[in-house]
């Protein structure tokens, strides 16, 4: 489905003057009153608020200790849910990583996305964005904000068409991956510094049998290079608004290394304990996320720039079974069903935290149902940019505020084509789940049995009905994802 073009040119960005604390509170206090009135809530357009999206990768709902996590230790995310609101029924946009960020970029669900699944090498164009796409980057760069991406892509690699690249859909800046299988690797040869190479001093071993081999010499951890650049940028860019997204690649596996998959330097509070050795590696890269996490924090306080920095904290699907990690073992669904790859909950119910003190409410918990494609929409709305008319996301820049959302949210769906095409709706407090099209629709109510235990369709067939036509309607042919799209296709990048 085509994107509304974006229009005009960026405008031209040079540095502002800093708010005084007293006058950022003064427009924080407006900003509520007019939500509170029912006008649009609105930043002044000489200084909006600085956006930042940390999206963590194949991290799952039961994963952070403020999610009920017992054992592995996340604190500065604990505390980032403290100082804001956590939203405890919120959906990625797929339930695998590329078609997820297109759902984040583009503000489409997977019935009208330009990327509808992993499609790796076998067809590299059906996982790039096209140049009109309009994308969140884009709309923010185009209402003034300098825009920026450090991690991993997997929406267009370089090569003969070059398409989807990062600086093409609206980044003014961007360093990391760009393939998705390239960020499987936590010691890579070379990273992405816009669309230059920079290569990396990390030794790969000889792979030739009859060579003999070198040593492997890892200094560089993509993670920690990945942070570097974003806090640079931060500092580059303090004096002028901002949207910077932050990609991190945590705790994804090596799905190539096996069961050696949970790359990282060290196992650091996990080292001592019993636990089997990918357990500790797992557990030990969502501490290091963490880590991540309070150094964007720390920065954003010691520039002053935290009362005026919206943050966003979420995942891109739910928990993988890759890398020898067994995601049972840390009950990393939590109390979902359902792991990466599945449109259960446990798939595509992630984390989401949002802190932006004054603003969003601190210590909240609210049980709104949104999803990724409506993050485009609300930062749309938050920077007095225009939105695409035909998107499927709404703006829940009201939630976040801790107000009323006066806009029912529209029927969710997910479809998904790795092993065939299976499709999810969500209508309210019903969900509907159909694993094949010759397969019988299963009902669930979410209210009651948010785990998805019981089957209810054949005790109301009038619901599972009204499901089964809504996701006929949600879905429009794409003809780079055929519902009959062959397993290998998918398989082939992870």
């Amino acid at each position: 489905m085509k994107a509304m073009q974006p229009t005009g040119c960026t405008p031209e960005r040079g540095p502002m003057p800093a708010l005084t604390r007293e006058l950022r509170l003064a427009l924080s206090i407006l900003t509520l009153s007019c939500v509170a009135l029912g006008a649009s809530p609105r930043t002044p357009a000489s200084q909006p608020p600085n956006i930042i999206l940390i999206v963590a990768d194949d991290l799952g709902y039961g994963d952070l200790g403020c999610q009920g996590q017992k054992r592995i230790q996340t604190p500065h995310i604990d505390r980032l849910a403290a100082e804001g609101t956590r939203f405890t029924q919120f959906y990625a946009g797929s339930t695998v990583c590329a078609p997820s960020r297109c759902a984040l970029m583009t503000g489409y669900h997977m019935g009208h996305a330009r990327v509808r699944g992993n499609a790796g090498r076998a067809n590299p164009l059906a996982q790039a964005l096209r140049p009109e796409d309009l994308t969140v980057a884009r709309i923010l760069q185009n209402a003034g904000y300098t825009t920026a991406l450090t991690g991993k892509w997997g929406l267009g690699d370089a090569g003969a068409a070059d398409v989807g690249l990062p600086r093409r859909q609206g980044f003014d800046f961007f360093f990391g991956y760009l393939n998705q299988r390239h960020a499987h690797n936590y010691y890579p040869t070379f990273l992405w510094r816009n669309e230059t190479k920079v290569a990396l001093r990390n030794i790969v071993p000889n792979e030739d049998p009859q060579g003999g081999g070198v040593s492997t010499n890892r200094l560089d951890y993509s993670p920690d290079l990945i942070l570097r650049e974003a806090l640079d940028f931060i500092r580059r860019t303090r004096d002028r608004p901002f949207f910077l997204f932050f990609a991190s690649t945590l705790p994804h596996a090596n799905n190539e290394a096996g069961k050696a998959g949970m790359e990282i330097p060290d196992t650091g509070p996990y080292a001592a304990l019993d636990w089997p050795a990918p357990q500790k590696g797992h557990a030990a890269m969502i501490t290091r996320l963490d880590r991540d996490v309070r150094s964007l924090l720390d920065l954003l306080e010691e520039l002053d720039l935290d009362r005026h920095t919206l943050v966003f904290f979420t995942s891109d699907n739910g928990p993988h079974r890759e890398g020898g990690n067994n995601p049972e073992f840390n009950d990393s669904n939590g109390p979902l069903r359902g792991i990466k790859r599945d449109l259960y909950e446990g798939g595509i119910r992630v984390p989401m935290i949002v802190r932006w003190p004054g603003h969003v409410p601190a210590g909240a918990v609210n049980n709104q149902p949104w999803a990724f494609w409506d993050l485009l929409p609300t930062v749309a709305q938050l920077a007095d940019a225009p939105t695409p008319k035909a998107i499927d996301g709404i703006s829940m820049l009201p939630v976040l505020l801790g107000q009323r959302q006066h806009q029912p949210h529209p029927p969710f769906y997910w479809e998904f084509h790795e092993g065939g095409f299976k499709q999810a709706v969500r209508l309210d407090r019903w969900k509907a789940v159909r694993l094949a099209p010759s397969r019988p629709l299963e009902l669930y109510d979410l209210e009651e049995d948010p785990g998805e235990t019981r089957d209810l369709a054949s005790t109301h067939p009038t619901v599972a009905r009204k499901l089964a036509r809504l996701m006929t309607r949600s879905h429009r042919d794409s003809p780079d994802w055929p519902p009959t799209a062959p397993a290998d296709v998918n398989r082939s990048a992870r």
